[in-house]
């Protein structure tokens, strides 16, 4: 797949081909000790080079934690750099999660670090947030066509203090949720095989049934493993959308690590169940 094509392009190709998995980066304190890793700079590199080796040409997405990273300043921030690239050599796709948000010039400075093709830290793909209004996104949204990225807007998501946002009702009758994946759909109208604009949206919300989740984009859904819900429940909750869920697993395939093997057959065996799943929708 042509890294000229538009990321909803190439995401459902490596879906396809790698499994529909995404597997999140993240080196908090206590997965470190976990691994008999130190919270530290040599910790965070022996940990992220053991994950980009066991995983990159294995596993279709990852999804790293920019603030995992950015706790350890201008080293820690390196050692992403390196990942990402590394990742994207292998022909791994990368969402960064940053979940940056904000207006006019600010907005457009994050859209850079991230989505302009030269950057040190361009990516695949972003999260970002709405709640300035999804007008403030519009550089990331253009910056992100021209780039050939893709975006991924916080719309449902699993925490449950998201509730208070986004099941808040507008005057229109419409909740904040269901507007984001409105404006997403828009975005990608006449997209094919998939938009490159998606939202995020967690696997243990249950039945969300109430919301046109069909945007013709991918729907990021974190909470598979560690949060409780399993691949199994997939297709209960985003019902006709299902085979454009990109499941994110965390500590599921962390946790097995150290050893790189049991890493790949983690990650593998996700991925199996996730299709099995869909497929059986």
């Amino acid at each position: 797949m042509s890294p000229q094509e538009p990321f909803g392009a190439r995401l459902r190709h490596a879906m396809d081909t790698r499994g529909p998995l995404c597997v999140g980066i993240d080196p908090h304190a206590s997965l470190l000790a976990a691994w008999g890793l130190n919270d530290d700079i040599q910790g965070l590199e022996s940990f992220t080079r053991t994950v980009v080796e066991a995983l990159a040409d294995q596993v279709a997405v990852f999804k790293p934690q920019s603030a995992f990273f950015e706790r350890f300043g201008s080293r820690g921030v390196a050692v992403l750099e390196r990942a990402v690239a590394d990742l994207r050599a292998a022909g791994g796709l990368v969402v960064m999660d940053a979940k940056r948000g904000d207006i006019g010039s600010t907005m457009a400075a994050y859209a850079e670090t991230y989505l302009r093709k030269d950057a040190p830290l361009f990516s695949d793909a972003l999260t970002v947030s709405p709640y300035l209004g999804y007008g403030s996104l519009k550089p990331a949204v253009d910056l992100a066509r021209e780039s050939g990225a893709g975006l991924f807007v916080l719309a449902l998501t699993s925490n449950p203090e998201g509730a208070e946002v986004q099941r808040a009702v507008r005057e229109d009758g419409r909740s904040i949720g269901a507007t984001m994946l409105g404006h997403l759909a828009a975005e990608n109208a006449g997209a094919a095989p998939m938009g490159s604009y998606g939202a995020v949206v967690g696997a243990t919300l249950g039945d969300l049934s109430t919301f046109e989740l069909d945007i013709n984009g991918p729907l990021l859904a974190p909470g598979i493993g560690a949060q409780g819900a399993t691949p199994a429940d997939l297709p209960r909750v985003f019902g006709a959308a299902v085979r454009n869920v990109v499941p994110n697993v965390s500590r599921g395939v962390l946790k097995a690590g150290p050893d790189a093997g049991a890493l790949r057959d983690a990650a593998e065996r996700f991925a199996d169940e996730v299709r099995a799943a869909v497929d059986a929708a």
